[in-house]
């Protein structure tokens, strides 16, 4: 597999680029994806078996339980991210290990349900309080140590949207391949 090969299995949808300006289209458009994730993701997995869930989207890559994991626990992580930007002045946020995080023994072998289940609910509360926030409390920000980045929550809805997108695409590009839908 070439080099060329690999980037598009790992990053299928190419990635995340900041728009300019954010405009409320580029918000609602976002907020969709996350209102709608999911159920979309229930219905692309939930009919798989052991085995496919257990069938990595790239070599070397994540399998699908894991991305299904992965994605209910980064999700909520954002979520959290918001509330302290809301209520804290430009807090430094905890990052986590999300590739130690996908080794734990849950993420390799719980039923994906579970994540299913978190994942709408973490995201019926996430969309709710999205749709309600103000333009100044949209414009309030968190500081991701990792570079010491500020991150202005309008734009990290766009980040989690398209994390939704690359993930759902990553399962999707395999299902696909392998002749599974």
């Amino acid at each position: 597999m070439t080099e060329k090969e690999l980037e598009h299995l790992r990053y299928p949808i190419g990635k995340f680029e900041k728009p300019d300006a954010i405009s409320n289209d580029h918000q609602k458009s976002w907020i969709s994806i996350l209102e709608h994730l999911p159920n979309r993701l229930s219905n692309l997995v939930s009919s798989l078996s052991q085995a496919q869930l257990d069938t990595p989207y790239r070599p070397e890559g994540w399998t699908i339980r894991q991305v299904v994991h992965h994605v209910s626990d980064s999700h909520h992580h954002s979520y959290i991210r918001f509330k302290w930007a809301l209520t804290e002045e430009k807090p430094i946020i905890k990052p986590y290990f999300e590739q130690e995080w996908a080794n734990l023994f849950d993420t390799k072998t719980a039923p994906i349900q579970m994540s299913l289940d978190h994942l709408s609910a973490v995201h019926f509360k996430l969309v709710y309080l999205l749709k309600g926030l103000t333009e100044e409390q949209l414009n309030r920000s968190f500081i991701h140590p990792e570079g010491n980045e500020e991150v202005v929550l309008k734009q990290n809805i766009g980040i989690y949207a398209w994390h939704s997108s690359h993930h759902y695409a990553h399962i999707e590009n395999l299902l696909k391949r392998k002749g599974w839908m």
